[in-house]
Parts: structure tokens; C-alpha cells; sequence
């Protein structure tokens, strides 16, 4: 399978973004992706204050309803990376895949929020105004299982190891990840859920400078099970692909039958 992610600059300008993730997405569907990853806040990336006023019901998203008739258009799937899913009284950091008719095939919301203050002194409160999710995620394309996870999420390998042991062959991570923490532990910490749980990890970020003081790393990227970046994405807002090898995938799970050997009498 081709998998394309899409490193996007999103701002708090929603008109904006969707043109640029429609952009992006047409490239993408242009070069034989089959299935695109947006990044976490896709279509709307600004102050906490503004969050509630930019939540969607997914049922009747103005945004999900844009990428439906792309994944229609151009016949492929579209994982949202993430948007503000209002619920009741609550909002979700949720990310959405819609299959080729348009239709949603899963959908997680975060289970894990960034609330850190990171060295320099700036502080994230995630948990202010986003509810945690409580559900692990997966969704089958055609004989591949996929995973869900979602930025400040790669930081706890227990998640992944469940994904894992649900069959997850793929785990698709879209982030908005700090440019501070991504420098140092962006690639790292990929290539080591990758490695712990022999799967392909595709992550697609955010990127450069958003209101009011977000600073993504981006370098969006898709390793394989042996810890092998397969793909990257440079600097800047663009778009990169990758063959996700199922063959590959299971001979390495084969010759190196790691999973096999997980203790759940004593780790669950």
C-alpha cells in the first residue's frame, strides 16, 4: 500500500487550512496514495481560549464533510489526523478515517494530553479544555490492520503494545510535536515503537510557526519494523510517500519472532 502524509503550517484561519490540506491531499492522490495522514489539528491550530468555539460535531463537521468528498473524489482513504470533536459538553482531540465512498471507518479520540512544561518555561495544558479518550483503537484496509495513536501518545509503549497485540500492522500517529522535544526524541522515539512492536509507524506532523506560540518540528516520516526511516519529509509544508511492505513486514516478524515472546502471564 502507498501511504502519503501530509505536513501541513496549519493557523486558526479554518478556510485556509482546508484549501491547503485539499492541495496537499490532490498531490498526494496524484502520486498513487491510497491512503493520506493529515496531521493533528489539521484544519484548525490556535489559542485554548478558541478551542470551543472551533469544536465539530462529527456528525455534522463543516470540516469532515470537505475531506468526504475528497476521499470521493479521488477514491482513497483520509485519516484526519486530528480536529476538536465537540460531544455534549465535552471536546476530544479526535482523529477520523473515511473510507473511498466518504464513509467513517474509525475513529479515536487521545487518550494521553500534553499538559508539560517544557524547558524555556513554556507551558502546554492540553487537559484545559480536551477530554481524554478512554478506547483503543484499530481498523482493517484489505488484509492490513491499522493502529491509531496521536502525538504526546508515542511517549507510553503500553498503548502500542495493545495496538499490537490487536493485530496492528501499521499505527498511524499524526502530532503537532514541540520543535524543542521533536529535535531530540521525535525520530527516536518512532524508530523505537517501531522496533518494540515489528510494525510500520507513519507519522505526519505539524510544521514552523502557529498563533499563539506553537512551534512544530514536523518531519514527518514512515519507518518500517526494523527501525529503518523509509521516508522523510524536509522542512517546510509539503508531502511525502512511502510503500508500506506487508511481505517485508512479515518477514521480519518471522525471522525475528519477538512478538511471540511477550510474557502477558505476568504483563497482561
Amino acid at each position: 500500500m502507498k501511504i502519503g502524509l501530509v505536513q501541513m503550517n496549519t493557523q486558526n484561519d479554518k478556510v485556509k487550512n482546508l484549501a491547503s490540506a485539499e492541495h496537499l491531499i490532490g498531490r498526494l492522490a496524484e502520486q498513487g496514495a491510497e491512503l493520506v495522514l493529515l496531521p493533528e489539528h489539521f484544519n484548525f491550530l490556535g489559542a485554548e481560549k478558541d478551542k470551543p468555539q472551533n469544536a465539530e460535531e462529527l456528525a455534522t463537521s463543516p470540516s469532515l464533510s470537505h475531506l468526504r468528498q475528497l476521499a470521493v473524489d479521488h477514491a482513497i482513504h483520509i485519516h484526519c489526523g486530528s480536529l476538536l470533536e465537540r460531544a455534549g459538553s465535552d471536546i476530544h482531540n479526535t482523529a477520523v478515517v473515511l473510507d473511498p465512498a466518504g464513509k467513517i471507518v474509525a475513529s479515536y479520540r487521545k487518550i494521553h494530553l500534553f499538559d508539560v512544561e517544557i524547558p524555556g518555561g513554556r507551558k502546554y495544558l492540553e487537559s484545559e479544555s480536551i477530554t481524554s479518550g478512554s478506547d483503543i483503537v484499530t481498523f482493517t484496509i484489505g488484509d492490513i490492520t491499522f493502529g491509531l495513536a496521536t502525538c504526546y501518545d508515542l511517549r507510553f509503549p503500553e498503548l502500542f503494545r495493545q495496538l499490537a497485540g490487536r493485530g496492528a500492522q501499521v499505527i498511524l500517529l499524526p502530532a503537532a510535536f514541540t520543535m524543542m522535544t521533536g529535535k531530540d526524541h521525535w525520530e527516536l522515539l518512532l524508530r523505537t515503537r517501531a522496533v518494540e512492536n515489528l510494525c510500520y509507524m507513519a507519522a505526519a506532523g505539524q510544521y514552523g510557526s502557529a498563533p499563539p506560540t506553537h512551534e512544530s518540528y514536523g518531519r514527518s516520516m514512515v519507518v518500517d519494523p526494523w527501525g529503518v526511516v523509509v521516508a522523510q519529509a524536509g522542512d517546510g509544508v509539503t508531502t511525502v510517500m512511502a510503500d508500506v511492505d506487508m511481505k517485508r513486514l512479515q518477514q521480519i516478524r518471522t525471522t525475528f519472532p519477538a512478538l511471540e515472546h511477550v510474557r502477558r502471564d505476568i504483563f497482561g
